[in-house]
């Protein structure tokens, strides 16, 4: 018989033993969960890196229930140079058949005040695009919860081409309904 010593050449070390991912893991554990206890920490106000957590805010906060807001006069938006153009209402049928769905869309432009004339010009063509664009869009892509901003986004883009870059500011949609 054989030994089982004779099979290991004099001099050679035994073989190592490879470290396991256990250290790994609950090093990425811990990781995870001091970052998430400091994130808390500063967010709740416990360490004071994030918002001032001083005697005052928290009175004004809990305790003036009275305090107005300061006029719209006083906000960053010039209400002055603003108009609002409002676009005719859309009623048009998605999809085909038995899954055919009516939506109802209807929109106002926000726009410089200065191009308002300009804009009230082209109304039949951003109707037309946005007609056209709506009819387009598949019922299943109205599923989604972001459905809306992304239309929003495109049908913006649309109405600047249309309309010319920096005339327009926002599409503000009235009603979207889809039956």
């Amino acid at each position: 018989m054989a030994d089982a010593t004779a099979d290991t050449v004099p001099g050679d070390a035994p073989p190592e033993k490879k470290g396991g991912k256990l250290p790994l893991i609950i090093g990425l554990v811990l990781a995870l969960a001091g970052g998430g206890g400091g994130f808390y920490a500063v967010q709740s106000g416990l360490l004071p890196f994030g918002k001032s957590s001083t005697a005052e805010d928290h009175e004004t906060a809990s305790g003036d229930a009275e305090a107005e807001p300061p006029p719209l006069s006083e906000k960053a938006i010039d209400f002055s140079d603003i108009a609002f153009v409002p676009v005719e209402p859309i009623h048009l049928s998605l999809g085909h058949g038995q899954n055919a769905s009516q939506l109802r869309f209807r929109a106002q432009l926000e726009v410089n005040a200065k191009y308002q004339s300009d804009v009230e010009k082209l109304l039949p063509r951003v109707t037309d695009v946005l007609n056209s664009y709506l009819r387009a869009v598949e019922v299943s892509d109205l599923q989604d919860a972001l459905a809306l901003t992304r239309l929003r986004a495109q049908m913006l883009r649309r109405i600047n081409i249309v309309t010319g870059q920096d005339r327009v500011r926002d599409l503000l949609i009235m009603e979207f309904v889809l039956n």
